[in-house]
């Protein structure tokens, strides 16, 4: 929660207001650099933050940056008060004048509103942390701008105070996103494709009238740098190829993933084989329709999904040779003992049973199957990942219906208890 005290962070104190600069302040109210936008970054990110110790960090410059607003808003303001009677300081601004009464708001020094484009936040804490950085980068120029162009001596203090605490802030990002211990770019989950990572373009080339000289420097040349001609210019010439590293991925499986998505499709199809034999008995044993239906549609699915499977060999050039799946086996034996233990017990309970067993093999499929795509994807096998796709979104739908199932069942085990108590 919030709780607004009613003292500002850094006192403020305007000797001799002055509506253009107030103006200018506006800048760091309602602007992209300014302290709204910052406030709702970092707040933001910190919400969507599931690493409680960088969430508190967040969270705490974001309600400091609140603070910041205030400083700023009652900077601002105490410069603009004269355009609400003074003609000449009106024409300052005749916006902030005639339609805001001399007053602030989510403006930016040119006028235009205030937006959520300026924030800049991916749910990614490493790269979330790097926006903050260079925002509190650009903000703390804009500080130094701001008491450049100022002669109120109060005013000077209360800005060189908000522009020292951007670089207080620059530490904590930096010092967090270094506590990550993440290689420097190492930037997501998809590595980038070697070779082309540590090409560098010379595209821009030329000598005296025809452009400035070509230079280097460690962004260009030594450690693993490949230094590159202009792709552009090699292409135009007769026989000339682009020297671009285009491969997103070894040609050579050298980590055997290929062997790998093998074992998964043929763990995958002994597995769903297996159910397609248990799927009717648990149909049978189920007491309300809804259930036994959802078990019969499933069964359908199972079968073209076993023909998805075999599709995915044909396409690997493979034979569709099945592989003893254990863990469906212990899954399928667990399911069994559920329905003989439901024999004895009420149709609500029985089938809730059920239903937990049925999940439990659900989401042993999906992990099955997001393994196997997965592995494709990387082999770039793009025909076997959307036969994969199709199955996985069927064994997910099937278990939120189990639980729209579940959630009915439920209610109907409490009324009997419920009528009872009536009673």
């Amino acid at each position: 929660m919030y709780h607004h005290v009613k003292k500002l962070m850094f006192t403020v104190r305007v000797d001799e207001p002055d509506p253009r600069f107030g103006n200018m302040l506006l800048e760091q109210f309602g602007g992209a650099n300014g302290e709204l936008a910052a406030a709702m970054q970092y707040s933001i990110q910190g919400l969507n933050c599931e690493d409680p110790d960088r969430k508190d960090l967040l969270m705490d410059i974001g309600t400091e940056e609140l603070s910041h607003l205030e400083v700023v808003g009652c900077l601002a303001r105490m410069h603009l008060a004269p355009s609400k009677f003074d003609r000449q300081a009106a024409e300052a601004d005749p916006l902030i004048a005639i339609a805001g009464g001399g007053g602030i708001n989510l403006f930016n020094s040119q006028g235009n509103p205030w937006t959520a484009d300026y924030l800049k936040i991916t749910g990614e804490l490493d790269v979330d942390l790097r926006s903050n950085i260079a925002a509190e980068a650009r903000a703390k120029i804009v500080y130094e701008r701001l008491i450049n162009f100022c002669d109120d001596a109060g005013s000077k203090d209360a800005l060189q105070f908000l522009m020292t605490r951007e670089i207080t802030h620059m530490k904590a990002f930096s010092l967090a996103l270094e506590s990550l211990s993440k290689p420097a770019f190492s930037i997501g989950r998809i590595a980038p494709t070697p070779g082309l990572v540590n090409q560098f373009f010379n595209d821009s080339t030329g000598t005296g009238d025809h452009g400035e000289i070509d230079t280097s420097g460690p962004w260009n040349e030594g450690g693993d740098w490949v230094f590159t001609e202009s792709p552009a210019l090699q292409a135009s010439e007769p026989g000339g190829a682009t020297p671009i590293v285009t491969e997103s991925s070894p040609p050579v499986d050298e980590a055997g993933l290929g062997d790998l998505l093998l074992e998964e499709l043929r763990d995958i199809l002994h597995a769903e084989k297996q159910l397609t034999k248990a799927l009717p008995k648990m149909a049978q044993a189920a007491r309300f329709v809804q259930l036994r239906e959802l078990f019969e549609q499933h069964l359908a699915e199972t079968e073209n999904q076993i023909e998805r499977i075999n599709e995915c060999f044909e396409l690997l050039g493979e034979s569709p040779r099945a592989k003893p799946c254990k863990g469906m086996m212990g899954l399928i034996e667990e399911g069994t003992e559920v329905m003989k233990k439901g024999e004895g017990k009420e149709d609500a309970a029985s089938d809730l049973g059920l239903i937990a067993a049925a999940q439990r093999i659900e989401h042993y499929e999906m992990s099955g199957y997001t393994t196997a795509r997965n592995l494709a994807q990387q082999l770039r096998h793009s025909a076997i990942v959307g036969l994969l796709c199709k199955s996985l979104a069927e064994e997910e739908n099937a278990d939120v219906l189990l639980n729209q199932v579940s959630r009915s069942l439920m209610s109907v085990a409490k009324m009997p208890a419920a009528l009872e108590q009536a009673e």
